[in-house]
């Protein structure tokens, strides 16, 4: 079993112990961002599931997508009550992930998925769900301990295929800079490459002192928008964080 796949595993056993700490009268309370209630998060979560299971079910059995049916689970799953958006998502959650893990050797080899301009392997696809499925969980998470984090583990593993959201949602500043960044547990060393019009991260061998240090779970969070300064590491201080959230302002 690939790493993505176990720590895709972890982070689907997390939400379900989440969900066990919330009270039901919380299903209706502000999420992270608070346009979205804890409800609505799993109900993204919970839809994401079905479509994404059908799409790699359709690939790997070489059918084609109907264009109709993600409209209609959105359409199913904002009908629902929230207490079912959230019974309703575990059930899903985990039906995917069992899809993932059922798929055969010779599937996976063979699978390729079009997301835009960019195609992306059986790896690339548990990448793409876990990056969604653990922030969205924080995002849970969060609303009843403010002092959540992603693990070190789910951090690092999100790095790994982090360029994609990185070039799809990092906004230029306008002028042309480079920032050094090392994280901590583990310790990596990345470059964020900024010019008139494009946002680049890069991993980069950055001796000595750096322009930002972090642990990578706040280097993960800061990437998808979601290091405000309620919810930031009170070392992290200075114009440097500030300028990174303009550059990575979240979807």
């Amino acid at each position: 079993m690939s790493d993505r796949l176990q720590i895709l595993q972890e982070s689907v056993r997390h939400l379900a112990d989440v969900t066990s700490r919330l009270d039901p009268e919380q299903y209706t309370s502000p999420a992270f961002p608070s346009e979205w209630t804890i409800a609505d998060t799993y109900s993204h979560l919970g839809s994401g599931a079905v479509i994404g299971k059908q799409n790699f079910e359709n690939s790997i059995n070489h059918r084609e997508n109907d264009p109709a049916f993600n409209p209609s689970v959105w359409d199913e799953w904002n009908a629902k009550e929230p207490s079912v958006q959230v019974s309703d998502c575990l059930v899903y959650d985990r039906s995917y992930l069992s899809a993932l893990e059922d798929a055969s050797p010779e599937q996976r080899e063979s699978f390729s998925f079009n997301l835009g301009p960019y195609t992306f392997d059986f790896e690339g696809l548990v990448g793409l769900r876990l990056s969604e499925h653990a922030l969205h969980t924080w995002d849970i998470e969060v609303a009843i301990d403010p002092h959540a984090t992603l693990s070190s583990e789910v951090a690092n593993a999100i790095l790994d295929s982090v360029n994609f959201i990185v070039s799809m949602t990092g906004k230029s500043t306008g002028q042309k800079k480079s920032v050094t960044i090392r994280t901590t547990a583990p310790v990596r060393n990345f470059t964020i490459e900024l010019d008139a019009s494009s946002v680049r991260l890069v991993e980069s061998i950055n001796e000595g002192t750096v322009d930002l240090e972090l642990p990578t779970d706040a280097l993960v969070r800061l990437i998808y928008g979601r290091l405000d300064a309620k919810h930031t590491p009170s070392s992290l201080t200075g114009e440097v964080v500030d300028e990174l959230r303009q550059v990575f302002p979240g979807f």
